[in-house]
C-alpha cells in the first residue's frame, strides 16, 4: 500500500513543460518528420522541391510521348536522387542524354534535365540543412528541461513496470503473497498497518507454524507452456471447422468431407487430452523449525522441477508478483536465491561434473547470509555413492548449523534420509511413484522418505519369481560384498566418463572450431562489402566527372557544330569547283602529251571526306573529344551516327567527325 501511494505521490509530482510539448507538436508530424510550416525557409525550400520534380515529371513524360516506336518500353525513374528514363531495351534511341547504365536495358538522363536535376538536388540540400536547423532549436528548448523529462522518464517506466507485473499477475491468476522477515516471522509485511491493533481479538492463523507455506502451487513455464498447447489446439479445431463448413456451402465430394471431418475429430481429441492433462500443482508446507528439507525419488519424478518451483515463487514475490499457487502464500523475504541445479562441469577450468558441484556449493556457502535459500539438485552426485552421501550429509549438516534461512537439496542418496531422525532441523519428502502403472505422479509426499522399487516393480513386470526372491534375499545380504561390487563399478563408470569427456573435448573443438568459421565467414562478408561499397564510391565519382565532362563537350560541340553548318554549303560548292577544275587540266595534258607520265588527280582534302557517310564499324575520329572513336549506327536520313569512345556512347553528326 506503501508504494502503491508512493507512486501516485511521484504521478502528482511529474513536471510537464508545455511549451516543450507545444513546440513539439507544431513542428514534428505524428511520424516523425519535419513539418513544412516548422520554418519559413524549409517550407520555401520544399515548394522549391516539389516544382523541380513536378517540372522533371512533365519533361519526362514529354520525352517519352515524342519517342513513339519505343515509348511503351520506357519509364521515369530516379537513380541516386536525379530523374531519367529507363529502357528495357539496349537499343540506340532518338532521345539525347548521358547513358548512365546498359545492359539489359538502359538509363539515359537526358540533357534537358541536366540543369534540373542539378537545381533538384540543390534544393534538397537546402531542405536538409533547414530540417537540421529546426530540430537543433528544439534540442535547445528540451535541454532546458532535461533533468525533469529523466525523472519523468524514469516513474513512467517504473510505472510500466508495474503494470506489466500487474497484468501477468492477473492473466495467470496468481495470489497475493504475505512477505515477512526471517525475524518477524508471526508478523507478514502486507500487515504492517494492522499492528497497532489488538492481537488477541483476531482469530489464530493457521499459516503461523509454516516458514515457507505454498498450496498447490505452479511453475510458470510449465503453466505457459500448457496453455499456449491449449490456445493452439482449441485455435485449430476452430479453424478447422470453418474449412468444413466452407466446403460444405462449395458442395464438394463426400471423400473430402469425410477426411475434414476425421482431421476435426483428432483434433478435438487433442484438446480433450490436454484439458484433461493440466500439469500437476505441488504443496509446499515447511515448518518453522526446518531448516534443511530433503528430497528424494527417481528420475525425472519433478524433483528438479520442485527446486525450480519453490526458487520461482521466492523471486517473484520479492518482485511484486503474484504467485500461481491456489491460497495466499506465505514467504519469507529472501536476501539471495542460491541454486546449484544442473551439470557444472567447464573444461576449460578442468572441472568434472562433480568438481564444478563443490566449487558452486562452496561458493554458495562463502555469500549466504541466515536469510537466503539455497537449493541443491542431486547434492553428492558424481562420484563414489559412499563417498557423496557421506560428503553431502556434511555440507547440509553445515547448511543447517550456521548456513542459509532454508535449504532445499535432492538426492538419491538413502543414507541421507537417515538425518531426520537425528537432528529436528531437517526434513524429509519424496516424489510419489505409481506402482500399478509404473510412471510419477509428479505428486510431493511430506515427511516420508523415498523407497527402493526397484524390485517390486521387477515383480510386478513379470520377471521369474527366482529371479525375484534372489534379489531381495542379495539385497539383504549385499553389504558383504559391497566393496568390490562398487570397485567395478567405478571402473566401468571411470572408463565410461572417459570417454565421455573424450566426446565432449571433441565436441567442444567442433564447436569451437565451427564458431571461428562463422567469424571468418562474417568477416569476409565485411571486406567483401568494404570493397563493393569503396568500388561503388569510386565508380560513382568517376561517373559524376565524365558526366560533367561530358556535358561541357555537348556545349562546346553543339557550339561549333551551329558555326560549321553556316560554312558547310559554301564549303562544300568550292571544294566541288576546285576538284572539277583538277580533273579537266588532267585530261588536258593527257591528251596533248600522252606519253608523259599521268599527273596524279588531286586529291580530296580532309574536309571533303566530312560529306560522305561512313559505314557501321568505321573508325573516326571526334575532334571535340580529342579520340578516335567507332561508328555503332548511321542514320542516312538524319545524317547522324552513334559512335563509342572507350565506355561513352555519343549520338553525333556526320560534319562533327573526321575519318
Amino acid at each position: 500500500m506503501l508504494n502503491i501511494w508512493r507512486y501516485c505521490l511521484q504521478i502528482t509530482q511529474l513536471v510537464v513543460n508545455r511549451s516543450v510539448i507545444k513546440l513539439i507538436q507544431r513542428v514534428i508530424d505524428e511520424d516523425g518528420s519535419v513539418k513544412d510550416s516548422a520554418s519559413p525557409a524549409l517550407r520555401k525550400a520544399r515548394d522549391q522541391v516539389r516544382t523541380l520534380e513536378r517540372k522533371l515529371h512533365q519533361l519526362m513524360d514529354t520525352l517519352i510521348r515524342n519517342e513513339t516506336k519505343e515509348s511503351a518500353l520506357m519509364a521515369a525513374s530516379s537513380v541516386d536522387g536525379r530523374w531519367c528514363i529507363r529502357s528495357e531495351t539496349d537499343q540506340p534511341t532518338s532521345l539525347k542524354g548521358l547513358l548512365l547504365s546498359s545492359g539489359s536495358g538502359s538509363i539515359i538522363e537526358p540533357f534537358a534535365a541536366v540543369p534540373l536535376n542539378d537545381e533538384l538536388q540543390q534544393a534538397r540540400a537546402l531542405v536538409a540543412k533547414a530540417e537540421a536547423d529546426v530540430l537543433s532549436m528544439v534540442t535547445e528548448k528540451i535541454q532546458m528541461d532535461l533533468d525533469e523529462m529523466e525523472k519523468s522518464l524514469t516513474t513512467a517506466i517504473q510505472l510500466d513496470m508495474i503494470y506489466a507485473r500487474a497484468t501477468y499477475s492477473l492473466s495467470y491468476g496468481g495470489t497475493y503473497p504475505n512477505i515477512f522477515l526471517p525475524e518477524d516471522i508471526n508478523e507478514p509485511l502486507t500487515a504492517e498497518s494492522d499492528r497497532s491493533k489488538d492481537k488477541t481479538s483476531q482469530p489464530p492463523d493457521p499459516k503461523k507454524e509454516w516458514i515457507f507455506y505454498l498450496h498447490r502451487a505452479y511453475h510458470p513455464l510449465l503453466l505457459q507452456q500448457h496453455r499456449q498447447k491449449l490456445s493452439t489446439a482449441r485455435k485449430n479445431v476452430r479453424n478447422a471447422a470453418a474449412e468444413i463448413r466452407r466446403r460444405k456451402l462449395q458442395a464438394e465430394n463426400m471423400t473430402v468431407k469425410g477426411a475434414a471431418e476425421i482431421d476435426l475429430s483428432s483434433l478435438q481429441k487433442q484438446v480433450r487430452a490436454l484439458e484433461e492433462a493440466p500439469p500437476v500443482p505441488v504443496d509446499f508446507l515447511i515448518s518453522q523449525k526446518t531448516r534443511v528439507l530433503v528430497i528424494t525419488g527417481p528420475n525425472t519424478g519433478g524433483k528438479t522441477i520442485c527446486l525450480k518451483t519453490i526458487g520461482l515463487a521466492a523471486m517473484m514475490a520479492k518482485s511484486g508478483l503474484h504467485v500461481l499457487s491456489s491460497e495466499s502464500a506465505k514467504v519469507p523475504w529472501f536476501d539471495s536465491v542460491f541454486a546449484d541445479i544442473g551439470d557444472e562441469q567447464s573444461l576449460s577450468q578442468s572441472l568434472s561434473t562433480f568438481s564444478g558441484h563443490l566449487k558452486q556449493i562452496s561458493e554458495i556457502q562463502s555469500k549466504s547470509t541466515s536469510r537466503s535459500l539455497v537449493l541443491l539438485d542431486e547434492v553428492g552426485a558424481g562420484t563414489n555413492p559412499l563417498e557423496g552421501a557421506a560428503l553431502g550429509m556434511s555440507l547440509l549438516e553445515s547448511f543447517a548449523k550456521s548456513g542459509a534461512l532454508l535449504t532445499i537439496a535432492t538426492t538419491h542418496h538413502g543414507e541421507l534420509k537417515t538425518l531426520k531422525y537425528s537432528n529436528d532441523a531437517f526434513e524429509n519428502a519424496c516424489m510419489e511413484f505409481d506402482e500399478e502403472n509404473l510412471k510419477p505422479t509428479y505428486k510431493i509426499l511430506w515427511g516420508v522418505p523415498g523407497r527402493s522399487n526397484a524390485i517390486n516393480i521387477a515383480e510386478r513386470l513379470g520377471v521369474p519369481s527366482i529371479i525375484v526372491d534372489d534379489a531381495r534375499e542379495l539385497y539383504g545380504a549385499a553389504s558383504a560384498e559391497i566393496d568390490e561390487v562398487i570397485m567395478d563399478m567405478e571402473t566401468f563408470k571411470q572408463k565410461f566418463q572417459e570417454h565421455i569427456n573424450e566426446s565432449r573435448h571433441h565436441l567442444m573443438l567442433s564447436r569451437d572450431l565451427h564458431e571461428k568459421l562463422l567469424l571468418n565467414r562474417r568477416k569476409l562478408q565485411e571486406v567483401v562489402a568494404q570493397q563493393r561499397y569503396k568500388k561503388m564510391r569510386e565508380l560513382s565519382e568517376a561517373a559524376a566527372v565524365a558526366r560533367s565532362t561530358l556535358h561541357k563537350k555537348v556545349q562546346q560541340l553543339r557550339t561549333s557544330a551551329m558555326k560549321q553548318s553556316q560554312l558547310s554549303k559554301a564549303s562544300k560548292r568550292t571544294l566541288a569547283n576546285q576538284y572539277k577544275h583538277a580533273v579537266e587540266v588532267e585530261t588536258k595534258l593527257q591528251t596533248t602529251n600522252p606519253s608523259s607520265s599521268s599527273i596524279q588527280v588531286i586529291k580530296k582534302p580532309q574536309s571533303e571526306q566530312i560529306t560522305e557517310l561512313p559505314k557501321v564499324g568505321d573508325s573516326v575520329h571526334v575532334s571535340s573529344l580529342g579520340k578516335r572513336a567507332t561508328v555503332l549506327k548511321v542514320d542516312t536520313h538524319k545524317e547522324e551516327i552513334v559512335v563509342q569512345a572507350g565506355n561513352m556512347k555519343l549520338k553525333l553528326k556526320v560534319t562533327e567527325v573526321q575519318r
